[in-house]
């Protein structure tokens, strides 16, 4: 039974609470045997604005993992790259898409029209772009630019690149593949989810799949406040969503005395339990879930973590928590992975960090004469 529904006074949770039930929700505390579309589904998606991110983001929580399980996914259609959450490319589960997506809608169009590209519009209605960008994909996948190109068509005195652009964020549309696979960084091709996966997505969700999508980003990344919920997802009204909900919820606060919600049965493991050292790709789930990311790195490292430019560095966790950035150099004989920690290691620490960056090594770089894993020297991420 939740919380609030005994009348008891929400537990306050430290961020070292907050931490574990984190990791132990993403399969960051033990490995899982899922399969790679269950764990795509138990994360809602894994974060693809570059092709390589989400297959380190599967290798580190899975026992079984090959760089083909995922491409061949993607080949086969059970798991897509598309615009999602936060209008960022996502892969997902095909079955995630068709439920997702309408939910997803009203927020794609609503930032669509916030951006930039909206300027090329300058007058035209958004669904009159739609429906010609969608007419123009159901003849053959397009990349961007020949999606520009078919657009022009239509009007010849605006940005083609921008309505493309448009297009491309409000309509449903996915990745062909190759785009998407390992090491792929190609210009992408994309197909409507009516061709690609033989269902349309409605404009329009009904509030049983809203809610749905809630719970689940509980049960992923919670206990989560209603800042953390609208950081993710982009829904409006967040906190109305969370109060409706509230009765089958547990409500916990943190430290500061913020209201975090969680399923009643989701774990939360004790916050001394122990968790291993994790590489963690680039553009990682569990550091862009919540709008305060204390519960996975101290603000002192956030200038090493998030640079200017919107990129997310791969990290290493140490006892949970962001101790250092890592990346990965391959020419055609040799493979190296670099940690550059933000603090001095323990001896056991290291030798738990080469072990999982050997292994990373093993699966990414199978086909490298020669495999090194170095330490740079402690660095201040400030």
């Amino acid at each position: 039974m939740a919380a609030n529904m005994r009348g008891a006074a929400p537990a306050t949770l430290s961020a070292r609470a907050l931490n574990r039930a984190l990791l132990a929700r993403q399969s960051l505390l033990e490995r899982s045997d899922e399969s790679i579309v269950a764990m795509a589904e138990r994360l809602i998606g894994l974060q693809a604005q570059a092709p390589n991110p989400p297959y380190l983001g599967l290798w580190t929580r899975l026992q079984r993992f090959a760089l083909d399980d995922l491409s061949a996914a993607l080949r086969d259609r059970r798991i897509v790259r598309a615009t999602m959450m936060r209008g960022t490319l996502h892969l997902v589960s095909a079955d995630d898409y068709r439920a997702l997506r309408p939910v997803l809608q009203p927020v794609l169009r609503r930032l669509s029209l916030a951006s930039g590209h909206a300027k090329a519009l300058r007058g035209l209605e958004l669904e009159p772009l739609r429906r010609a960008g969608f007419e123009a994909l159901r003849a053959q996948p397009l990349n961007a630019a020949a999606l520009a190109e078919a657009l022009r068509a239509h009007w010849p005195d605006r940005d083609g690149a921008q309505l493309a652009a448009l297009v491309r964020s409000a309509e449903p549309l996915v990745h062909v593949p190759p785009a998407g696979e390992w090491d792929w960084h190609k210009p992408a091709a994309f197909a409507t989810a009516l061709d690609w996966l033989g269902a349309g997505v409605a404009d329009a969700p009904d509030e049983a799949a809203v809610d749905a999508m809630v719970l689940r980003y509980l049960g992923a990344f919670g206990p989560a406040s209603a800042r953390d919920l609208g950081a993710w997802s982009g829904l409006s009204a967040p906190a109305e969503r969370l109060r409706r909900l509230r009765p089958q919820l547990r409500v916990f606060r943190d430290e500061d005395g913020i209201e975090l919600f969680d399923l009643p049965d989701a774990p939360l493991p004790p916050a001394e339990l122990p968790a291993p050292p994790r590489l963690l790709p680039e553009f990682d789930n569990v550091l862009l879930a919540h709008a305060r990311r204390e519960r996975i790195l101290d603000d002192s490292v956030r200038p090493a973590v998030y640079t200017r430019n919107g990129l997310v560095a791969a990290t290493v966790l140490v006892d949970g928590f962001v101790a250092g950035v890592w990346t990965l150099q391959r020419d055609a004989r040799s493979a190296t992975l670099t940690v550059s920690p933000f603090r001095r290691l323990a001896a056991a620490e290291r030798a738990a960090l080469e072990a999982q960056a050997a292994d990373c090594l093993r699966v990414v770089a199978a086909d490298r004469e020669k495999h090194e894993v170095r330490y740079a020297r402690v660095q201040n991420p400030a």
